[in-house]
């Protein structure tokens, strides 16, 4: 979406996203530079007025989060019973309080002294050339972008390479057989005087070409097998031709309009993807 975004010249707005859920406080962010920072927070439900339950945790705290609540339990800044650890393929940390201790208060408690809550500073460094720069994440996903539409357009360009090449040398084989240019092949004794009367016999219809006729095309005619040249059908050349010129027509047309072209990339990724 923000990539869409970029191409159409609109402001992108990008923040991180965490696999372990929870919420997130994006306020000093500084889209990724260094001196930013974020504030991650688990997400806690009230079970009963004696159970919490957390079933999201802050990215990076697998390890640490019951730790760090025994830790707070052992200073005093929060008082439970017992914790037990639920988790499989989702986090599930079951927390029994002592009597008497009110929930909301623990609640708090725990996003203060245990990393239910924590702060991440982010630091996004890439190779830019041949040396690393610090770069905010919204300039990262422009640089992406761009370099995406960069390599949508030349894979344009390489297969309208292919189909000029597939036209060229189609167009060629069908003068080359409708003007039976290789009837008189047995009066060239080599190779050059044979492709010097083909470059001859070619010279009308150079016009009707979009490439110069070149030594390997007319050495692929020479060597086109008599059988093919006997039951060459007209008809089917020239309807081979036409798709050939209405798929160059297709990418003509998308490099003419690369833009809204790669908007269509980017929303087939979303769909295949998102």
């Amino acid at each position: 979406d923000q990539s869409i975004n970029h191409l159409r010249g609109k402001k992108v707005t990008i923040y991180p996203d965490f696999p372990n859920g929870g919420a997130i406080d994006i306020s000093n962010y500084n889209d990724g530079l260094r001196g930013g920072k974020i504030r991650l927070r688990a997400k806690i439900n009230k079970h009963d007025n004696k159970t919490l339950i957390v079933t999201e945790i802050p990215y990076g705290t697998t390890t640490t989060l019951i730790d760090s609540i025994l830790k707070a339990n052992d200073k005093g800044k929060i008082k439970i019973k017992k914790i037990e650890d639920n988790t499989a393929a989702k986090a599930e940390v079951v927390i029994h309080l002592a009597p008497g201790v009110s929930p909301d208060k623990t609640m708090d408690a725990l996003y203060a002294f245990t990393d239910c809550e924590v702060s991440i500073s982010p630091n996004s460094s890439v190779i830019d050339g041949d040396k690393p720069r610090f770069m905010g994440a919204s300039e990262i996903l422009k640089v992406n972008t761009d370099t995406t539409v960069d390599l949508l357009k030349k894979e344009l360009e390489i297969r309208m390479d292919e189909l000029e090449r597939q036209w060229h040398f189609s167009t060629l084989e069908k003068i080359f057989i409708n003007e039976e240019m290789y009837i008189d092949f047995k009066n060239y004794s080599d190779k050059s005087t044979l492709y010097e009367y083909l470059h001859k016999a070619f010279k009308p219809f150079e016009k009707k070409l979009i490439r110069e006729i070149v030594e390997e095309d007319l050495h692929r005619l020479t060597q086109i097998p008599m059988i093919r040249i006997t039951r060459f059908d007209a008809d089917k050349a020239d309807d081979s031709i036409a798709k050939i010129e209405a798929e160059m027509l297709e990418i003509k047309e998308k490099l003419a309009n690369l833009i809204e072209y790669s908007i269509v990339y980017f929303k087939d990724l979303k769909k295949k993807f998102g």
